[in-house]
């Protein structure tokens, strides 16, 4: 356990965060009055996302490895800390939906309709908590091993 502490500490932080985030975009109006505006402004949430994971391998490079770490350590860290983002993206998505924001779906289903995005049957079939939870779950397990690999590619320790 002790091997992966320091890699669960982060997923669960990185939760935490995308959860706050959440409250932050239900406070910013996206959910509701601004929902045009919610699929250009979630997007910012990459950022904070990438900071947490240079935080998590710059937190297992110094306090694991003693400095020193590979590609392929980083890399095995950042998936660690997806797994754990993973593991807990359905509850996270639960937590959003039902209590942070609980009229979502129905805002957005409304909106896409009106706007004739997707007619009202397709907007239900999309927006809903089981379609959300599939895709933060596969989204976290994509997006984690892809910035991973890109965050520990520029934290490894570079040869001499």
């Amino acid at each position: 356990m002790n091997k992966v502490s320091i890699e669960i500490k982060w997923g669960v932080i990185f939760t935490i965060i995308a959860l706050l985030w959440m409250v932050f975009e239900k406070a910013m109006g996206w959910h509701d009055v601004y929902i045009a505006k919610h699929a250009i402004y979630t997007n910012f949430f990459g950022i904070i996302a990438v900071l947490i994971f240079v935080l998590a391998l710059r937190d297992k490079k110094a306090n694991f490895y003693n400095g020193i770490m590979t590609w392929r350590q980083g890399f095995v860290a950042g998936l660690i800390v997806t797994i754990v983002i993973t593991v807990l993206s359905p509850l996270s998505q639960f937590v959003t939906s039902t209590y942070i924001t609980p009229d979502y779906f129905n805002n957005v289903i409304a909106y896409s309709v009106e706007t004739k995005v997707m007619n009202q049957e397709q907007a239900e079939a999309y927006f809903n908590l089981k379609s959300y939870i599939i895709q933060a779950t596969f989204g976290a397990l994509v997006m984690g091993v892809v910035t991973s690999a890109a965050v520990a590619w520029f934290l490894k320790t570079k040869k001499e």
